[in-house]
């Protein structure tokens, strides 16, 4: 199990994905308020009162409104809040150690570090030589 250490948290990269999660939250709730505003004002407008069509028909209307703007709001919101928490955690991270995972291999190939470079290996150009790339 190879042990890894978050550092640094890309902060408009967190402020997106906190931004789609937000919102992604916001759509469940907005369209749990929006059919319940919208219950109601169909309630309201088939109740045949004084007035009732007009405040049903209003509530209907706020509930469709609902539906789109809590999602909206709740994705700015979230956007703002990742962006703050990402460079509050970078600042924080610098001063007591970022956070650690254990991560391990699934497919059971295993771990293996990248080879170290050996830069004293290769023969040193003159300047102004070109140099032949393997690729």
């Amino acid at each position: 199990m190879a042990k890894v250490q978050v550092k640094r948290v890309g902060v408009f990269s967190y402020a997106k994905i906190t931004a789609v999660t937000m919102a992604a939250f916001g759509v469940i709730i907005g369209v749990i308020y929006g059919l319940i505003f919208m219950v109601v004002g169909g309630a309201m407008m088939a109740g045949g009162g004084r007035g009732s069509s007009g405040a049903g028909a209003s509530s209907f209307v706020i509930g469709l409104v609902l539906m789109v703007a809590i999602p909206v709001i709740s994705g700015i919101f979230g956007f703002i809040a990742g962006a703050i928490g990402a460079f509050i955690y970078n600042v924080a991270s610098g001063f007591v150690g970022g956070l650690e995972l254990e991560l391990e291999n699934m497919d059971g190939a295993g771990y293996a570090a990248p080879p170290s470079p050996n830069y004293g290996d290769q023969p040193p150009y003159p300047p102004g030589q070109q140099q032949q790339y393997p690729y």
